[in-house]
């Protein structure tokens, strides 16, 4: 095999292998604790939000745009549906609702001045940060509200039931993890094949197929050790059916398709006659909308509002994208390569905290980490164009 093919397919199957080499080294200096059912159930927990809001992320960065907002937002989200439920006793599939609508809302009037007024999307999404940020805190004033209904709290702490009875092993969370890894590598191959078709496929079948096989291997291997714990939580359910949305819209739709086009070069996009207006406007909407399922799955989590829920959030929301692939430029990013980079985040975090690591060094490392994904970026990108 040519040393420049392994280049060139170097994005596609690096990511996982990276993964595996994180988890492995985290598994064997944590003495085994990392992979132990109990800390993987928390392990999805703790990035169920992270993962929801990198799928709306990488769209507005292959767009060639940022949301510096989505952590306030979510967190503004999150004090919202607080309030509604508790102090005015709404139900919670009416808050739910309601709670999306404006999530919605939010990503729509910052698009709105991105796609339309024509404002930096970094100058606009940091003003809105500040707003979403003040708007919490002034909803909530200043206090913790909770806690919920157990159907709310249900969103982040339930589990699948198991329709088999399994005590020592949930046999219906184990079937679920196997089929949702054959509808992964089936989509993928699936695609490999209509790339074939047209003659733009150049990953050999060898590396595609290791590369199938090792992400197959992971998705069993985890529902795996869930079942042997209390099975699927549902926010990994929610996830899943999330992926395979944005892995759809992003590879098999015209919008899709469009907004690549958008973010490699606006101006060609629009001679082209895509309204690239709209379809910025769009991404912003989805991504508030998507803020507003994460802000709703943290508050389910701790069971609880505060009002400095979110802070913080979108600096790893955008790492994972950058970590995932997607380029700082636009045009280029993949769901899967998004999910692993929030999922590298997430080993990281994870790990140091067993290995007792303080938050300072902490981010330091994931500092580090996020520059060298976006260094690999652009000298890949430089190599290239100059040969």
């Amino acid at each position: 095999m040519k040393i420049s093919t392994l280049r060139n397919n170097l994005r596609d199957y690096g990511l996982l292998i990276s993964l595996i080499v994180i988890i492995g080294f985290f598994q064997i200096v944590t003495n085994g604790i990392l992979l132990q059912p109990l800390n993987l159930t928390n392990l999805i927990l703790q990035n169920s939000y992270i993962v929801v809001m990198a799928l709306g992320m990488l769209l507005v960065i292959v767009a060639g745009h940022i949301d510096l907002s989505v952590g306030a937002a979510s967190g503004f989200i999150g004090g919202l549906a607080a309030i509604l439920m508790v102090h005015y006793e709404w139900s919670v599939t009416l808050t739910i609702i309601v709670a999306l609508l404006v999530g919605m809302l939010i990503g729509a009037i910052q698009g709105w001045f991105v796609a339309y007024a024509r404002i930096p999307s970094f100058i606009v999404t940091l003003a809105g940060m500040l707003v979403f940020k003040g708007s919490a805190l002034a909803l909530l004033q200043g206090q913790s509200i909770g806690p919920f209904p157990l159907a709310f709290q249900s969103i982040s702490t339930g589990f699948l039931p198991d329709p088999f009875g399994g005590k020592d092993i949930r046999v219906f969370s184990l079937i679920i993890g196997v089929v949702l890894a054959g509808i992964f590598v089936g989509i993928d191959w699936h695609q490999r094949f209509k790339a074939q078709m047209h003659g733009l496929n150049k990953e050999p079948t060898a590396l595609f197929a290791v590369r199938n096989f090792l992400f197959a291997a992971i998705i069993i291997y985890l529902a795996w050790q869930l079942s042997t714990y209390k099975g699927l939580p549902t926010v990994l359910i929610l996830m899943g059916v999330l992926i395979l949305f944005y892995q759809f819209i992003a590879g098999r739709t015209v919008i899709g398709r469009r907004i690549y086009a958008l973010g490699g070069n606006e101006k060609a996009a629009r001679l082209s006659g895509i309204d690239t207006s709209r379809l910025i406007f769009l991404t912003f909407a989805n991504m508030g909308l998507l803020a507003a399922v994460a802000g709703i799955i943290f508050a389910a989590r701790l069971n609880t509002a505060t009002p400095k829920a979110g802070n913080g959030f979108e600096l790893d929301v955008i790492a994972a994208c950058f970590i995932g692939g997607a380029s700082a430029s636009g045009g280029v990013g993949r769901v899967i390569g998004a999910v692993i980079g929030a999922f590298i985040m997430g080993v990281m975090n994870n790990g140091m905290s067993i290995l007792g690591i303080g938050i300072d060094y902490q981010q330091v490392i994931k500092g580090l980490v996020l520059l060298a994904a976006v260094f690999f970026d652009v000298y890949n990108r430089n190599r290239s164009q100059f040969g």
